[in-house]
């Protein structure tokens, strides 16, 4: 049960930073950085989509 709660916590942690990538892609300066901050959001995105799927209680 503890092990769920702990997984849950950084899965959340993941979410809440998620923003943090989409700020940094609105950013003009980003230059050729900015395929790999795509990458990371789709790739975060498929994550919690898997999560959500999996854990429909969380």
């Amino acid at each position: 049960m503890e092990d769920q709660e702990l997984f849950r916590g950084r899965v959340e942690k993941i979410r809440a930073q998620r923003g943090d990538l989409v700020e940094l892609l609105e950013r003009p300066d980003l230059g050729t950085m900015r395929q790999d901050v795509s990458q990371a959001l789709e790739e975060i995105d498929e994550l919690l989509t898997e999560f959500e799927r999996t854990f429909p209680d969380a």
